[in-house]
């Protein structure tokens, strides 16, 4: 077949400029297909755009990009072939995993794998098709200084199973690496239009961590005022430590990753409930948490935890303990307000399904949520993420809704002074619903006169 018009769609990627766009429209065009990209994060949806297009194509790496991308879809003409690919696209009947093979053979007219998981060698990510880096998230430094941020991945994939992950869905426990010479090669173009920060978006950067510190350390030997941050669970996080790394390898990476630049990482806290972290399958106890914080301070790091205080297990006195945890170690200005309120999604496939703790909590599948419904074994627990839903979409200052928070679950912490630290000017949350607005923008159109979603809008990244 010859080659055709294709459109790459996507409708968020965590505030930053859509990697997973750039790298299959690089693949696409080597294959000799004629490809164009919008961004409904911070672009319009195109009827025009969509006309030109043989076949559109949406990006859904997460739960809040495939809500969106469901009602973006309504508005391409009946006639197009579309697709979905990524990491959620396997319950849309789309590619998921490493989905450029299958992409490329779905714009020839072949038909794809539904789930590739493949080694391939990947192609420089085409970024002039999408729009500049001062369209996206930034890096807010103590004293107000921002700088442009870029995204790359080293990985993908996780070696580990945590229950609530929609990764090990796809990947298994395996992860595939992008090589060494792309990930550089996509730094350099990335500083060459403006970035002076860049976040790994690896599920987890030390999945692989020879290669990933060695990327860290090529990029540091190019571009010295580069700074960056990572994703990592808290169990690597300890592991690579120098008082855990004694007696294997005896080096600690956080010293070498600190010298290359890292500023903080993101690391999936979750609870500080142990038989809730047991259940999630997350690999380290609620104790480990504080221990990673300082494990990380030691070297001029932060931890930024990601939370998952609603499940259906969750007491008040968990969720009194978890905001005094976040007290105790000075991390009030390191955690988003929202994250007091997510709640566990179960998309389809979710390893949690068959766990028999969740049994009796377990109803229907919602398919306008893509998610399985269950009940907490406290009623009062649904009121009280209203509440806190309520009180953090208020606003305030963090201490103020740290306070406020605190008194609504109980807890007897008060914020006091809050540190301030450097941060991403996006708020990442794991599989958090789209906002209102978000979904309107991914429903407009040129003329409506309806913003496109907000760059800051709730969601973290999978993995950590």
């Amino acid at each position: 077949m010859l080659g055709v018009r294709v459109l790459l769609v996507s409708t968020y990627e965590l505030g930053h400029q859509p990697l997973h766009v750039a790298s299959p429209a690089a693949a696409l065009r080597r294959a000799g297909h004629d490809v164009r990209c919008l961004d409904l994060s911070v672009e319009m949806w195109d009827d025009d755009l969509a006309a030109w297009a043989d076949k559109v194509a949406f990006s859904v790496p997460m739960h809040t990009a495939t809500r969106l991308a469901l009602e973006a879809a309504t508005q391409v003409p009946a006639e197009t072939d579309v697709a979905f690919y990524g990491l959620y696209a396997g319950m849309l009947r789309g590619f998921a995993g490493e989905y450029e093979p299958a992409l490329v053979a779905w714009a020839g007219g072949q038909e794809g794998a539904a789930v590739g998981l493949g080694r391939q060698r990947f192609d420089l990510p085409a970024r002039d098709l999408l729009p500049p880096l001062d369209r996206y998230a930034r890096l807010a430094l103590p004293g107000g200084e921002e700088r442009l941020v870029g995204y790359v991945e080293a990985s993908h994939g996780c070696v580990h199973r945590c229950r609530h992950c929609p990764v090990p869905v796809v990947y298994d426990g395996r992860i595939r690496v992008v090589g060494d010479d792309v990930v550089l090669a996509d730094i350099d173009q990335l500083v060459e239009m403006g970035a002076r920060h860049i976040t790994f978006g690896d599920p987890d950067f030390l999945n692989g961590p020879h290669h990933s510190v060695r990327i860290a350390r090529a990029m540091h030997d190019r571009h010295a005022d580069l700074t960056f941050d990572c994703t990592v669970k808290v169990e690597h996080i300890l592991r690579h430590s120098a008082s855990r790394s004694r007696g294997r390898s005896g080096r600690d990476l956080w010293r070498e990753l600190a010298e290359a630049g890292c500023l903080f990482v993101v690391s999936a806290v979750e609870h500080v409930n142990d038989a809730i972290l047991e259940r999630l399958d997350k690999g380290h106890a609620g104790g480990d948490a504080g221990e990673a914080v300082a494990v990380l301070r030691r070297h001029g790091i932060e931890l930024r935890p990601s939370l998952l205080p609603f499940t259906p297990w969750t007491t008040r006195r968990d969720l009194a303990d978890l905001v005094e945890f976040v007290a105790a170690h000075d991390l009030v200005g390191n955690v988003d307000p929202v994250q007091y309120t997510i709640r566990l999604l179960l998309p389809e496939g979710s390893l949690l399904l068959d766990h028999p703790d969740m049994t009796a909590h377990l109803g229907p599948y919602d398919a306008d949520r893509l998610t399985w419904t269950w009940t907490a074994a406290d009623p009062a627990m649904d009121d009280l993420q209203a509440e806190l839903a309520e009180l953090v979409e208020r606003g305030g200052s963090p201490t103020e809704t740290f306070d406020a928070v605190a008194a609504a679950v109980g807890a007897t912490a008060r914020a006091g002074a809050v540190t301030e630290r450097a941060r991403l000017t996006e708020a990442w949350f794991c599989c958090a619903e789209p906002t209102r607005l978000q979904l309107a923008g991914a429903r407009s159109a040129p003329g409506s006169g309806a913003p496109p979603p907000p760059a800051a809008a709730p969601h973290r990244r999978p993995g950590g």
